[in-house]
């Protein structure tokens, strides 16, 4: 490369961040490869101290006796088991990044791994952790068991968890006493889910079951979360699904398949939708039967959803305050409260916890940002959540940044003096979350390391069961090869 490419290239890139709030060009036009080199210093600084902040929160809330991370913190809290796998992978990352020795990284997931390969897996009510080789969303932070009769047995938390099971069983690869039990037990964890069990509507996988209510009577289809679920259920060398299940999954696809704020791609309306499943595997150039159909990758078409939330939030129809194009990020959050407050704008309904998002599947917006929903789909957009992330943080960083990066969310049109299940009220700023929440902090900390250098991923397609998984899916092409199984 030429010197004088080389500075064109730069200033291309530096007016792309200055003045990203007007740039417009369409997502189907070929982007710049944006990295982590490009950026002034003090961008870089950002993401540093973003990602190691974010790290922080796994690594000071994470009971190191048995592993468990909690769902929120600071504060009580019950442990989540998607907290833990993204935990999982956040640590082999903090070995990567000098926050923390390999050794140390080591220690943690083996408390982890024997925590969950020992932990009790029976049908009752209140004794176990699980049960066939699932595990409860919810598990108590010092006993492991499940945390309340209303957590159920769920196949998405676990398959997140087992997302960061993995990891370790590829990342830790040292032929010492303690890689190798890391590795072995990762096998067991992975191997005892029974898949075909969570089917009771076969093809499709079941949400979840609870000893009371048996089944939940909803299963994973259309495009969403559910993409790893399956990806790991086919890929199981003891219990798989079938190739059905995930032409099953598929098989709603058309329905929200189309154009929304200027983009044209398979809506999911909260980002994390598009995240989860992508902070483990690479989808960039691979295809399924549907994406060769439609000629783009999952990879691509999240980055079309990126744009779209931006788009929506400098059209805001809503007339929220503070959105435009470097304030967005609408996914499931913490919010103000539920509650209907009396306005200029009319009658306006606030949320608590709720799935934030916009798109051809639903809009749910009461003008709370998540911060997670931009950077986590910083390896996406780059060009997008950069300047959106130094401008939340400058103008906000005072209440919405702290010790452990941002917070899960703030609202800058809450300002009616109530009392907040979560949260604080600042005067002149709005409502202002006061915790993290795991399955937000992870994306954060993967998807950074994965637009810098694509650490997770190449981890992860090491692995031999997420290979098989992919394979049985459809995929091919790219770092798959040309030819999948059809077994």
């Amino acid at each position: 490369m030429s010197r004088s490419f080389r500075i064109l290239r730069a200033i291309a890139l530096t007016a792309l961040l200055a003045f990203g709030a007007g740039w417009q060009t369409p997502a189907t036009a070929r982007q710049p490869n944006l990295g982590y080199a490009d950026l002034p210093a003090r961008q870089q600084t950002l993401v540093d101290d973003l990602q190691r902040r974010s790290f922080d929160w796994f690594w000071q809330s994470g009971n190191p006796q048995n592993g468990l991370v909690p769902d929120s913190w600071p504060g009580q809290s019950f442990s989540s088991i998607a907290a833990v796998g993204f935990g999982l992978t956040a640590y082999g990352i903090g070995v990567e990044r000098h926050y923390i020795t390999r050794e140390q990284a080591v220690e943690r997931t083996l408390a982890t791994l024997r925590f969950f390969a020992d932990a009790p897996q029976n049908a009752s009510e209140d004794g176990a952790s699980g049960y066939h080789g699932f595990f409860y969303h919810f598990l108590d932070m010092r006993s492991g068991k499940r945390f309340a009769r209303w957590t159920e047995l769920s196949s998405v938390d676990t398959t997140l968890l087992l997302g960061g099971v993995l990891f370790a069983q590829s990342y830790y690869d040292r032929d010492t006493p303690l890689e190798a039990e890391i590795r072995q037990l990762a096998d067991t964890i992975y191997r005892r889910v029974d898949w075909p069990w969570m089917q009771p509507r076969k093809p499709l996988i079941s949400m979840g079951w609870t000893p009371g209510g048996q089944f939940i009577p909803s299963d994973w289809k259309g495009y969403n979360e559910g993409m790893l679920v399956y990806i790991l259920a086919l890929g199981s060398p003891t219990h798989p699904v079938g190739p059905d299940a995930w032409t099953a999954w598929l098989s709603t696809n058309h329905l929200t398949w189309g154009s929304f704020q200027g983009q044209t791609f398979l809506n999911f309306a909260p980002m994390f939708g598009h995240q989860y499943s992508q902070s483990w595997v690479d989808f960039r150039g691979i295809r399924d039967a549907w994406s060769r159909e439609h000629d783009l990758d999952y990879f691509e078409n999240s980055r079309r959803a990126t744009y779209a939330q931006r788009s929506y939030a400098i059209a805001n129809p809503g007339h929220w305050t503070g959105y435009g194009a470097n304030v967005w990020g609408l996914t499931a959050s913490n919010g103000p409260g539920g509650l209907v407050v009396k306005s200029a704008e009319g009658d306006r309904t606030f949320h608590g916890y709720t799935a934030r998002g916009v798109g051809l599947d639903y809009i749910s917006d009461d003008g709370t940002i998540a911060p997670t929903a931009a950077a986590g789909s910083i390896a996406f957009a780059p060009e997008l959540v950069i300047p959106a992330l130094a401008t939340m943080q400058q103008r906000y960083g005072k209440y919405i940044y702290n010790k452990y990066g941002f917070v899960d969310a703030f609202n800058l049109s809450f300002h009616t003096p109530t009392t907040l299940r979560t949260g604080k009220l600042v005067p002149g700023v709005g409502w202002v979350d006061t915790l993290q929440l795991g399955i937000d902090q992870g994306p954060i900390v993967l998807m950074i390391e994965n637009w810098r250098n694509g650490f997770v991923w190449k981890v992860m397609k090491k692995n031999p069961y997420i290979r098989k998984g992919l394979e049985r899916a459809g995929f091919e092409g790219g770092w798959l090869g040309t030819v999948a199984a059809k077994k």
